[in-house]
């Protein structure tokens, strides 16, 4: 079994207005993403894919057809903030407050009681692991601290800049680790900012079979792992990246993968473990 996890991280408008990219340009590319569910969710369900959406409590106010249909195809719906707001920005309280604002539209709109957190743009704090324990969360996935291996998130920990690290102690969260190597956005998306043009560098086709050899990897050396991608509905959802899309999955179901939604994974490993 090749255990292996897709994520769709459903940022939508939210990710254009944190960085205070308000005029039409830019929020209409947030507006592709949800264009582009119909056809994601397609191409998940030909294949029998139950994957893990991570979705701001934004998306999920501002595009609550959209969201339903996620729910009811069946698979994960996970909490990714409110509006996309760094957290590192914020104080301990108005972090907290973002998600519990996230956990109240979840209810409220899907009917959903959220199991997990990752945080936007992967963005944690000293504070984050609290808010996460108070809130009795399963998981978070916003680390890096391993690749195919879920771990127990710690607490406590202490960076001082003239001794050792200061590795704080375990806790009851499981971490689904993450990577910018594995992410879409950064590798095929084309951005314009203050440093001028950044195009992604690479095509979709390219990218998928990158991530492929990642999944390829841990089956020969780390067969009790698992492997997972993070990918975006406004960057995934164009035709090129769809058909690559489409041929990553197939290339996964002829290699045995088992899919399974971040649920699934930490709940395997907090019983195991």
């Amino acid at each position: 079994m090749s255990r292996t996890a897709i994520t769709l991280d459903f940022d939508a408008i939210s990710l254009w207005i944190v960085r205070g990219m308000t005029t039409p340009g830019p929020i209409s590319r947030g507006e592709f993403g949800a264009y582009a569910i119909p056809r994601i969710l397609t191409a998940l369900d030909r294949r029998s894919v139950t994957a893990t959406f991570f979705i701001p409590g934004h998306t999920v106010e501002t595009y609550p057809e959209e969201s339903r249909k996620i729910r009811d195809a069946g698979h994960e719906i996970s909490m990714h903030g409110y509006s996309h707001e760094l957290v590192s920005e914020l104080t301990p309280e108005s972090e907290a407050a973002t998600v519990d604002r996230a956990i109240e539209v979840f209810d409220r709109v899907l009917g959903v009681t959220p199991v997990g957190l990752r945080t936007p743009s992967w963005d944690f704090t000293s504070a984050t692991t609290d808010i996460l324990v108070k809130r009795g969360l399963l998981y978070d996935s916003s680390l890096m601290g391993q690749d195919y291996r879920p771990y127990w998130l710690r607490s406590g920990d202490r960076c001082p800049t003239d001794a050792p690290f200061e590795f704080g102690d375990p806790i009851d969260i499981v971490e689904l680790p993450v990577s910018w190597a594995l992410d879409d956005y950064p590798q095929v998306e084309y951005l314009k900012s203050h440093l001028g043009v950044q195009p992604g560098p690479k095509t979709a086709r390219e990218m998928f079979e990158g991530f492929f050899d990642d999944f390829t990897y841990m089956r020969e050396h780390d067969p009790a792992g698992f492997h997972m991608v993070t990918l975006h509905p406004q960057v995934l959802g164009r035709g090129q990246r769809m058909l690559a899309f489409e041929k990553y999955l197939d290339s996964l179901c002829e290699a045995g993968a088992s899919f399974m939604t971040c649920e699934q994974v930490a709940r395997d490993f907090a019983e195991n473990s």
